[in-house]
């Protein structure tokens, strides 16, 4: 089984890049799914259900967030309507969505996705570590390939948690930095893991926004109005094959493919999937 797992799309240069890019890949790399964390979707502070709609068309499969969830008031309503985003299931009982999914791949496999949030230079929410334990044994006895989004700021807890679900599950991915780490790698028991999977949007900025605004107040330590960037984006992602029958990773190669490269790749398959 083959699963690409995008990195937090940043406002439209992120949408676009997508649109162009996922057609061309979903062909050229035989994908089975697709996940990609969306709350930065909207101009770069969290997602609507009018953007998740047009991000589902795109090809996206199943749509993880993080603490920007909640940033555009309009996903109260769509989230509990939509199964196939989610937001961290570690946030208190009655937080309106989910923190799994149990999807299917183009073949009709089974295939599980949970999302959770760290806790280190992060709000407090519930023990992560704990959390998705649970939604793991909830998940197992449907589907052996399971993902786990988990948006976290510190490297350490990241890694910490990819050793914590080593052997349980096929992949741990960490987002919210929106820089691309290089320690791509699979665990003694089978899962891959990356600290973070990068960001999809415009890289001529400060993780995604006009770098004079986030440039001016580490500068001064004013406030500033942070608007997203405009300039050429980069598609940030992550490919695992899975084993079908194990759930074990076979395999994780990393991905952050320019402007150029999606137009010459997307030059190859039509417009229209």
């Amino acid at each position: 089984m083959r699963i690409l797992f995008i990195g937090d799309i940043f406002g439209r240069p992120g949408r676009d890049i997508v649109r162009r890019a996922l057609p061309a890949l979903i062909e050229r790399e035989s994908l089975d799914f697709v996940i990609a964390n969306v709350e930065n979707a909207a101009a770069g502070f969290g997602i609507t259900g009018d953007i998740a709609e047009t991000i589902f068309s795109y090809g996206v499969d199943a749509m993880t967030t993080g603490n920007h969830v909640w940033d555009k008031k309009e996903v109260l309503d769509y989230i509990p309507r939509q199964p196939k985003l989610l937001r961290p299931a570690n946030f208190p009982a009655g937080v309106p969505g989910r923190g799994s999914y149990l999807g299917r791949t183009r073949t009709g496999e089974p295939i599980g996705v949970i999302n959770v949030m760290g806790r280190i230079f992060m709000q407090p929410l519930d023990d992560p570590f704990a959390v998705v334990l649970k939604e793991i044994d909830a998940l197992r006895a449907k589907a052996r390939v399971i993902i786990v989004d988990f948006h976290a700021e510190a490297t350490s807890e990241k890694v910490a948690m990819a050793w914590h679900l080593d052997g349980r599950v096929t992949g741990v991915f960490g987002t919210h930095t929106h820089v691309q780490t290089a320690d791509e790698r699979i665990l003694p028991k089978g899962t891959a893991a990356i600290t973070d999977a990068g960001m999809t949007g415009p890289h001529d900025s400060i993780i995604g926004v006009v770098t004079e605004a986030a440039l001016g107040r580490f500068l001064t330590s004013m406030p500033a109005r942070f608007e997203p960037a405009t300039g050429p984006a980069r598609l940030n992602a992550i490919i695992v094959t899975a084993d079908r029958a194990t759930g074990r990773a076979t395999s994780i190669e990393r991905l952050n493919l320019p402007a150029a490269d999606v137009e010459t790749m997307a030059a190859t398959v039509p417009a229209e999937r």
